[in-house]
């Protein structure tokens, strides 16, 4: 597994890159293959460090982000939060995942099949827009995220609120 460690505004010590190599290859190299990718993103907000944990694997990814007031337990919070992820939706992504993710390390947990109850399907025009006035849009609605046609690009985004207060955009692409 390959990671790569980035700090935001902040000095990440000796220590960490090689704690994190450690953590990452034996909590989850039963579940990805030599080839994946893990990228992990620290920051620091008040007395807090807020670690994001992402691993890319056979075209899925796999996404955690916690917050400690230590990078250790940060990340062993977020490797924890991958591997919940996994385990609850095993039998959709076991086929994403190495041929022995689940033989040895769960081999006594019951195999429960999600069914997601959609509620209702709806449809709407999406008008071409810039994402400025996407997140007007948005905010005059209440809502927390909002799809709308890029005025410049002409494909579908999505707009949407992060935890932090601030607005990101979603735009496809392909590889």
């Amino acid at each position: 597994m390959k990671v790569t460690i980035t700090a935001k505004k902040m000095q990440v010590p000796q220590s960490f890159p090689e704690y994190a190599d450690k953590k990452l290859e034996s909590k989850l190299s039963k579940f990805f293959g030599d080839d994946a990718d893990a990228r992990v993103t620290l920051s620091e907000h008040k007395e807090n460090i807020i670690l994001e944990l992402t691993v890319k694997y056979n075209q899925m990814i796999y996404r955690a982000e916690t917050k400690a007031e230590d990078k250790n337990d940060a990340l062993d919070a977020a490797v924890d939060k991958i591997i919940r992820q996994i385990r609850k939706n095993k039998t959709k992504i076991a086929k994403k995942l190495k041929d022995t993710a689940f033989k040895e390390a769960y081999a006594d947990t019951v195999d429960e099949q999600v069914d997601y109850d959609i509620i209702k399907h709806k449809t709407f025009v999406m008008r071409p827009m810039s994402t400025d006035e996407a997140i007007l849009q948005m905010n005059m609605l209440g809502h927390s995220f909002f799809m709308f046609c890029n005025a410049d690009t002409g494909s579908a985004n999505v707009v949407y609120r992060r935890s932090d207060g601030d607005y990101a955009v979603l735009e496809p692409t392909t590889e």
